[in-house]
């Protein structure tokens, strides 16, 4: 039993200041104007949005006047590099970012040309030298000369370098891996034109000063979209994030994808969350685009990379959980990466080598505590309110050093006083993806939040008065824990305002279904009784007054009557359709499953789904009955719902294991039926209320009553600050 009901019902009263609840409910012109802000950034993606690094463009900087005129001069600033190079010594080696072993030791050789003296007998700088070495030969000189590798990201840190072969591996927009220090360094060495044109193009865009990397169009968009989905408001963006599905659709390769359509090497990051967000989008993606991340079991970013990544990790497990039958490769990504973020976790090592974010222990402490198939979509967004930084989220440049001397190359390189065919110069700042970490989106979604927030705890009391007023009580349900539940069950799985009538009606047919069965029983009534109870549902159909009054079971059926009066009112109010005799035939199938000796969760889910589908005006019963794709997603649903309900009662408690190879099986299945295109297609939306419905399921024999306690609390009680 949960704990803790009265503490729920105080807060609940809390929220009686009509003024304040009306500013909750209501803030529509905040909402649109934000909006329609976010709805500009989204218009204008283009190339992505990044802001500039004072590295790299210092590294632009340096590229002599074409015409000749004038050189570069180092001033002795430079000299910080020599004094402060012995703190290194205390930095933490896991603070060492993406491509840092490679490119910082091209400053100690800028150093040396100048005539600054650095020891190299100094210990961090054997470590660094061991460590770029190792990279090294992770992808052998003849290689690196004859295929794209990621390499060519970092060549201002390469000694020795065949340019003939080289520039044969540029991307098609002139740029080597679209790294601007390194497409500078390499025009220092080979004069292109292509690299020249990359170079001014960026420049010019960027009003003199140059980011780590562009374009970033794929990386923009596929995580613009991943942030309004967790942040709960991409219902505000259909079409925004239609197209910019479509444009990850478009520049997906069977390889994998890269954070750009320029670039010829894909990567696992944007690999795993590009294949994510459009197979839960319904478009057809083989598994086979992991296939060159993979070598022994073993995931990495980039093909010779030597250690994975947290957030890379933690991205393939996301994409992972969209597994179909029979597809090993995620099967395998979703083991290893559990495993290596475990590890992580157990050692509290939660540093990445590409962003810097407000709470990424908690994020992937969600991941790895809330599987997939029990997250419930607000439960997901509440917590992610708190671990989303906003603006103040860092993507770290492949340049950038953690704690003391994060900034120790831009204070370098930053202070250069360079002149030449881009002379501008540009202040240090943190780089940022602005349009996918911004406080805009924040502000949208604390507000988004709690104006349902409001909506939820109005509908709350809502049930509570129907709880009274057909006294459920009376029948096994003594107290309003199991309403409570029921609600937030439903409140945390469809929790948009437009979807009230779903909503209601989805916790009464759960609070009914469990009443029923409950009462039945505990009051060890016999078959006759049950057989009574469903003849006269049948023969009553629009009646409010049973016939057979004296029945132990009549209050019973008054409720089950006049909560479908009241549920057909509804919809005929919000739709201008009857559909009472649908919601009549969809519990005369499930009772007669029930009167023969079912168990009451056999049918549940898709009546659920079938009560839930008609409330929302779109679709008949008798259309949904005869469409093939329906039945079997229908059959597939009631099984697994049925295993799990087998499998906690034979066990006694909750499923706190992962889930065994049946329900796995099935559970796959049932992904891939809502997930994968048919000739004789269903609606999307249909299809995974099928799974939303399932997973509430899961989540109930999960977690146990304390912890559900915390949620319930969480989602519909706590105002987002």
């Amino acid at each position: 039993m949960i704990q803790g009901q009265e503490s729920f019902i105080q807060q609940n009263d809390m929220t009686k200041d009509d003024a304040d609840m009306d500013k909750i409910l209501y803030p529509r012109e905040e909402i649109k104007g934000l909006v329609k802000k976010i709805k500009a950034m989204l218009e204008t993606m283009d190339d992505g949005g990044i802001n500039v690094s004072p590295y790299d463009t210092a590294w632009v900087a340096l590229i002599q006047d074409v015409n000749g005129n004038n050189r570069p001069q180092f001033p002795s600033r430079v000299k910080f590099l020599k004094e402060n190079i012995s703190k290194l010594e205390n930095e933490n080696k896991k603070h060492m970012t993406s491509g840092f072993e490679v490119v910082f030791l091209s400053l100690i050789e800028i150093a040396k040309k100048l005539n600054i003296e650095v020891s190299e007998n100094s210990p961090v700088l054997k470590e660094i030298y061991a460590r770029r070495n190792l990279k090294l030969t992770k992808i052998p000189r003849n290689i690196m000369h004859e295929v794209p590798t990621t390499l060519l990201f970092s060549l201002e840190g390469i000694p020795d370098l065949e340019w003939e072969k080289l520039v044969k591996l540029r991307c098609k927009d002139g740029s080597f891996f679209l790294s601007l220090s390194s497409t500078a360094f390499a025009f220092m060495q080979t004069n292109d034109e292509n690299c020249l044109q990359y170079l001014t193009n960026v420049v010019s865009k960027f009003n003199g000063g140059v980011p780590n990397f562009y374009p970033v169009d794929l990386f923009g968009r596929i995580w613009a979209v991943d942030r309004l989905q967790r942040l709960g408001i991409s219902r505000y963006f259909k079409l925004e994030i239609e197209g910019c599905v479509e444009y990850i659709y478009k520049y997906m390769t069977e390889d994998g994808i890269s954070w750009s359509k320029n670039s010829n090497i894909e990567d696992l990051d944007d690999t795993s969350m590009g294949f994510r967000i459009l197979r839960m989008h319904g478009y057809d993606i083989s598994t086979d685009v992991f296939r060159q991340f993979e070598k022994d079991g073993k995931f990495v970013c980039f093909p010779g990379q030597t250690t994975p990544d947290i957030t890379v990790m933690f991205n393939l497990l996301r994409a992972s959980k969209f597994m179909f039958p029979g597809e090993k490769i995620l099967d395998d990504a979703k083991k290893f990466s559990y495993k290596y973020l475990k590890e992580k976790q157990s050692t509290n090592e939660f540093l990445d080598q590409w962003v810097i974010a407000k709470d990424l222990p908690g994020e992937v402490g969600y991941a790895l505590d809330v599987p997939w198939y029990v997250s419930l979509p607000r439960l997901e967004t509440r917590c992610y309110l708190e671990q989303y930084g906003g603006e103040d989220d860092v993507w770290i440049a492949k340049t950038l050093y953690r704690s003391g001397l994060r900034l120790l190359l831009e204070s370098i390189v930053g202070d250069f006083q360079l002149w030449g065919i881009f002379p501008e110069r540009v202040s240090g700042s943190n780089p940022r993806m602005s349009k996918i970490s911004n406080n805009t989106y924040l502000e949208m979604a604390k507000l988004d939040y709690n104006s349902c927030l409001a909506m939820h705890q109005l509908e709350w009391k809502t049930m509570q008065q129907w709880y009274v007023d057909f006294n459920i009580g009376r029948f096994g349900m003594s107290d309003t824990t199991s309403l409570l539940v029921s609600y937030y069950l439903a409140a945390a799985s469809v929790f948009e305002p437009e979807r009230s009538k779903e909503r209601i009606a989805w916790a009464k047919t759960t609070t009914l279904v469990n009443a029923i069965s409950t009462f039945f029983d505990s009051q060890q009534l016999s078959k006759e009784h049950r057989r009574d109870f469903v003849d006269e549902f049948r023969n009553t159909p629009s009646s409010l007054h049973p016939a057979k009054y004296g029945k132990p079971w009549c209050g019973l059926m008054v409720a089950l009557q006049g909560t479908l009066h009241e549920l057909a009112l509804d919809a005929l109010m919000a739709h201008s359709r009857y559909i009472h005799p649908q919601l009549y035939r969809a519990w005369e199938m499930w009772l007669t499953k029930w009167q023969e000796g079912a168990d009451a969760i056999e049918g549940q889910a898709e009546l659920i789904v079938q009560i839930m589908s008609m409330m929302d005006g779109r679709r008949t019963l008798k259309e949904l009955l005869a469409h093939p794709l329906y039945r079997q997603l229908s059959t597939i649903t009631n099984n697994l719902c049925l295993e799990i309900s087998r499998y906690n009662n034979s066990k006694g408690n909750r499923i706190s294991e992962p889930v065994n190879a049946k329900r796995e099986h099935i559970l796959q299945e049932l992904v891939q039926l809502v997930f994968s295109n048919s000739p004789n297609d269903l609606d999307l939306d249909l299809k995974q209320t099928f799974l939303t419905v399932a997973k509430t399921f899961y989540y109930k024999t999960y977690f146990d009553p304390e912890t559900i306690n915390v949620h319930i609390s969480k989602v519909l009680f706590e105002k987002v600050l």
